[in-house]
């Protein structure tokens, strides 16, 4: 508790109960938005003749003049800091003053959003980092053949650009839920006060404006009381660790000797204290680790919330570090992520390991229904029966002769089948399966060579739009910057 707020309600301030209590250390973040929000609110105060011109005029000189740095460490928290630097350097006639119709309930929450909207558009910046290194990788392997896995069994070949792309557009959807989260972020609560606005004839459109915010958060008691945003942003941060955790598993597992169809590069990687061959994927283990703290920041607000009575509680105040480790923790994988995936380098010879999974059975099937007219069901029947036959011969699915074919189906579906051998090789040919694949979505050259164009459109887009939420940002700081001059 601030020694400010002491000698009028309450006494004496215990110390320990002061340190207990106070979010000093985690609200250091909001510095800058806290100088923003006092800045713009004298600016209307001013403006609306409710504090006088030469002594609004002094608070916004003193407040222009703050180094961040100048305030006091041991304060309760940020806010009372800088009032209290304020009315030691104006006085306590002047800027005494600096709090006339807000509350900390009020300015808190818009400092947060303040910040928070900041952090949003660097991570949806990296977010676009990362979705251009994917993409430019998969653009130089869309030849590039792998093996995908289902059930982590080998089940059918696709190229790695295929593989890429699907990243990033589970990607662009978490960009997307970002986006949203910013629109909710970007309304502004201040002038609602402890609960139920002020007495004084406030405008707080004008605040809004000069804090670059979209609009008014109207209901004051919903202004102080909400922190959904902060819930709204955290989940789908929670989602985009979900992503980046799966990618960095996979490319964990597919860097192993034994499935061998990736090297990540050396810089992002270790070796063993003791056993000098290991190549250990160390970056990727920590991203995958760190997956966890943004579910667990995510699980840990949504708990502290849930039972709150409406309006203001001091519980907020253990949510907001949270929400700052959730970014953080992100942010820092996104942009490790942006610069290991072009330098992974992809074996791309998988004839033996196809082989040896039978990855063309499925293609076997479908054949049979094309060529021969048997229905897929049955088809699917003897493709796995021959399977069967072959594993037990220890062969595989280049060994299968139209001969077998022919055994195997009689004996399980019944069926007088009589196939060429060409039709069967073609089945074990990954380069022409691949080529076949030309639905949409699918990882055929053509397809996949659609797919990178129509995204490097989407790119542009997402880049034009995160540059009019800066744009709006940097014309709004200019508005507040003039405002203060006008008025000192």
């Amino acid at each position: 508790m601030s020694k400010m707020l002491h000698g009028g309600r309450l006494g004496k301030v215990r110390e320990d109960v002061a340190k207990f209590c106070s979010s000093r250390k985690d609200d250091s973040r909001l510095a800058d938005a806290v100088l923003a929000v006092n800045e713009a609110h004298i600016v209307m105060l001013m403006e609306q003749k409710i504090i006088k011109w030469q002594d609004g005029a002094k608070i916004l000189s003193t407040l222009n003049k703050i180094d961040t740095k100048q305030l006091d460490p041991n304060a309760e928290d940020v806010h009372m800091a800088v009032e209290e630097l304020v009315i030691a350097k104006t006085g306590p006639e002047i800027g005494g003053n600096l709090h006339i119709a807000k509350s900390r309930n009020d300015q808190v929450t818009t400092a947060i959003r303040i910040t928070l909207r900041q952090e949003l558009q660097n991570l949806m910046q990296q977010i676009f980092d990362m979705q251009k290194s994917l993409l430019d990788t998969a653009s130089k392997n869309i030849h590039t053949i792998i093996l995908e896995y289902t059930h982590l069994q080998p089940a059918q070949p696709a190229t790695f650009a295929h593989y890429l792309l699907s990243y990033f557009d589970a990607l662009g959807r978490d960009l997307e839920r970002l986006q949203n989260a910013h629109s909710h972020v970007n309304q502004c609560p201040l002038g609602a006060g402890a609960l139920a606005t002020t007495s004084f004839p406030i405008d707080r459109t004008r605040t809004a404006l000069l804090l670059g915010f979209d609009s008014v958060l109207e209901n004051a008691i919903d202004a102080v009381g909400s922190r959904d945003y902060i819930i709204e942003t955290q989940a789908a941060l929670s989602l985009l660790a979900v992503n980046l955790s799966r990618l960095a598993e996979d490319l964990i597992i597919w860097s192993s000797p034994e499935f061998g169809t990736v090297e990540l590069p050396d810089e992002f990687t270790s070796t063993s204290s003791i056993m000098p061959q290991k190549k250990n994927p160390e970056v990727l283990e920590v991203i995958r680790a760190r997956a966890s703290h943004a579910l667990g920041d995510f699980v840990a607000s949504t708990a502290a919330l849930k039972s709150l009575p409406t309006t203001y509680n001091l519980d907020f105040q253990e949510v907001t570090p949270r929400l700052w480790s959730s970014t953080a923790n992100l942010s820092a994988s996104l942009i490790m992520f942006a610069k290991l995936i072009p330098g992974i380098t992809v074996f791309g010879v998988v004839e033996g390991e196809a082989a040896t999974g039978f990855v063309g059975a499925t293609e076997l099937a479908n054949m049979l229904v094309r060529k021969y007219n048997i229905a897929f069901r049955t088809s699917h029947k003897i493709a796995g029966a021959l399977v069967k036959s072959l594993l037990d011969s220890k062969k595989n699915l280049f060994d299968a002769t139209p001969e077998l074919v022919r055994r195997v189906a009689l004996e399980a579906a019944n069926v007088k089948l009589n196939v060429k051998k060409q039709d069967l090789l073609e089945c074990t040919n990954l380069r022409k399966l691949i080529e076949t694949y030309k639905v949409l979505g699918g990882p055929s050259p053509e397809e996949v060579e659609r797919a990178i164009n129509a995204r490097n459109k989407t790119l542009a887009k997402t880049q034009a739009n995160l540059d009019i939420l800066k744009e709006n940002l940097a014309n709004a700081k200019k508005t507040l910057d003039k405002s203060i001059k006008e008025c000192i």
